[in-house]
């Protein structure tokens, strides 16, 4: 990767094709060019415009070297955008890298562990979001409790990092943009 700094580039706002219960987001998704500028693959947090609305984000690893954004709709109202719209977006990382939002279940986990739950409190910001980031990543309900509970006990045993996981999605395909609607 390159030296990290800001981009400003002009994308689709795409509507997904399964968007869930919430059928009101959007999503972006960076040129390979912008994502080069960021300082790594995996999640990232940004600060940054759409149509010169403010926001601050996490990025997702799209699966492809770059990244994706998920528009929620008070952000598509506030920057005047609707999917099919091409919008102007400009991003550099978030310094510091905030804090990220820890799951329900991994806290309660960590909550039964106070050897696990003082690992996590001595490792980085970034080391953080790997973990949460691994156990977000599973696709099925007993994959991401089997995660829970080897976090924990990782943790627990003083491992402070995430071995073996591809953060970028790129090589194990565990992680990929949504797909867009036609």
């Amino acid at each position: 990767m390159t030296e990290t700094q800001a981009s400003t580039f002009k994308t689709k706002l795409l509507r997904p094709a399964d968007p869930g219960k919430d059928g009101s987001w959007a999503f972006l998704v960076l040129p390979k060019a912008a994502s080069d500028k960021l300082p790594r693959r995996g999640r990232t947090s940004v600060e940054g415009t759409i149509n010169g609305y403010p926001f601050q984000a996490t990025l997702d690893p799209d699966g492809q070297l770059s990244h994706w954004l998920k528009v929620n709709k008070e952000l598509q109202e506030a920057a005047t955008a609707s999917p099919g719209d091409t919008v102007a977006v400009q991003v550099s990382p978030a310094d510091p890298e905030p804090e990220p939002q820890l799951p329900d279940d991994l806290q309660e986990a960590l909550a039964t562990s106070s050897a696990a739950k003082t690992t996590w409190e001595d490792t980085t910001t970034i080391a953080r979001l790997d973990w949460i980031h691994w156990i977000e990543s599973a696709k099925q309900a007993k994959t991401r409790k089997r995660r829970v509970d080897n976090a924990c006990a990782m943790l627990a045993s003083g491992k402070m990092r995430v071995c073996c996981f591809d953060q970028s999605g790129f090589y194990s395909k565990s992680l990929s943009a949504p797909k867009a609607k036609d």
